[in-house]
């Protein structure tokens, strides 16, 4: 299926971001009730409807030149938001081939690879390049080859070295985090950098989830949804940059926060790399205004219900403590 890119739009300064009706329509709604707990919330990978964020492993869509120029605008200023432990070669190159692969299978109006033993050409039509290179040789690479892909692929992604029965967040480029540094996480194990997470732990969410991680094999990879909220359509909310957009939050009205706030989702898949063993865990963020979501009435009412509801620990921990008030007072026009 052919993807329309659009031209670059920007996810800070003018925040000329928007969604078109299409890229509404498959938004990755993350609620499938009227109310919100945490939970594993594990699936198979398989692929779904055609069109949609879960027919590929990796979606591309209408933002694609987009968030490749955010992207680099974060790297240019911040270059630890990509990370390689020298163990963690061979997961690198593992994703590479991985992404390459499936992006060239998946999208072959925008993408090719071509092999021929160790020596690979790759062509990204959407961003103009060809690329030779010697498979495994870093210096046939402009950057690492982690950093190399990723910079070419939606999504952020961090490299899981599996060890001591558990994960350590080795190999990463994250630029378009959602409240958390790759540079304060790096090495941490599993249940160290989910440590801020409030209720999760005391119902063993984590403990079930590592356990399930560990057993994921290569070839059969797996995917969850998570969700917070974000005002402007901003995917760089790390800490690193909290001085840029803290203030945001006190700006949400009642009169506002249709335009204003945007629903973040991540479509988070964990695939196993077959020569390394490590564990890709790639974080595909997809965002939408109050205003567009809402022209689904019963994404609408839904919305109104599990942000009126939803216990104060995790409203605290998702940051909407002070304007979930407005939030619930705008979204109650709606369920009546």
């Amino acid at each position: 299926m052919s993807v329309l890119i659009k031209p670059a739009q920007t996810y800070r300064g003018d925040f000329s971001f928007d969604n078109s009706a299409k890229a509404i329509a498959r938004f990755p709604f993350p609620f499938p009730e009227d109310c919100y707990q945490y939970s594993v919330n594990i699936e198979p990978a398989t692929p779904r409807e055609t069109g949609s964020v879960f027919e590929h492993w990796f979606d591309i869509d209408e933002h694609y030149r987009s968030e490749i120029a955010e992207r680099a605008l974060v790297l240019e200023s911040d270059p630890r938001r990509s990370i390689q432990m020298p163990h963690m070669q061979t997961a690198s190159w593992d994703a590479l081939e991985l992404i390459m692969e499936n992006l060239a299978a998946d999208y072959p109006d925008w993408f090719a690879l071509q092999r021929d033993g160790m020596r690979w050409q790759w062509t990204n039509r959407a961003l103009g390049i060809e690329q030779s290179f010697e498979f495994g040789n870093d210096s046939t690479l402009p950057y690492a080859p982690l950093e190399y892909i990723v910079r070419q692929t939606q999504g952020d992604f961090a490299l899981l070295d599996q060890r001591d029965g558990d994960l350590y967040m080795d190999a990463g480029v994250i630029t378009g985090p959602a409240d958390w540094s790759l540079a304060f996480d790096a090495g941490m194990s599993f249940k160290q950098w989910h440590a801020p997470v409030p209720l999760a732990h005391q119902m063993g969410v984590f403990d079930r989830a590592l356990k399930y991680l560990l057993g994921v094999q290569a070839g059969a990879p797996v995917r969850r949804l998570n969700w917070t909220l974000t005002v402007n359509p901003r995917l760089d909310t790390s800490p690193e940059t909290y001085h840029t957009w803290g203030s945001d939050r006190g700006t949400i009205t009642a009169a506002n926060a249709g335009e204003l706030m945007h629903l973040r989702v991540e479509l988070q898949l964990m695939v196993r790399l077959p020569r390394s063993n490590a564990l890709m865990f790639s974080i595909r963020t997809y965002l939408c205004s109050f205003a567009d979501l809402c022209t689904n009435p019963a994404w609408a009412q839904r919305l109104h219900r599990v942000l009126r509801d939803l216990p104060e620990p995790i409203a605290d921990y998702k940051g909407m403590t002070r304007y979930r008030a407005a939030l619930v007072e705008w979204l109650s026009q709606f369920d009546r």
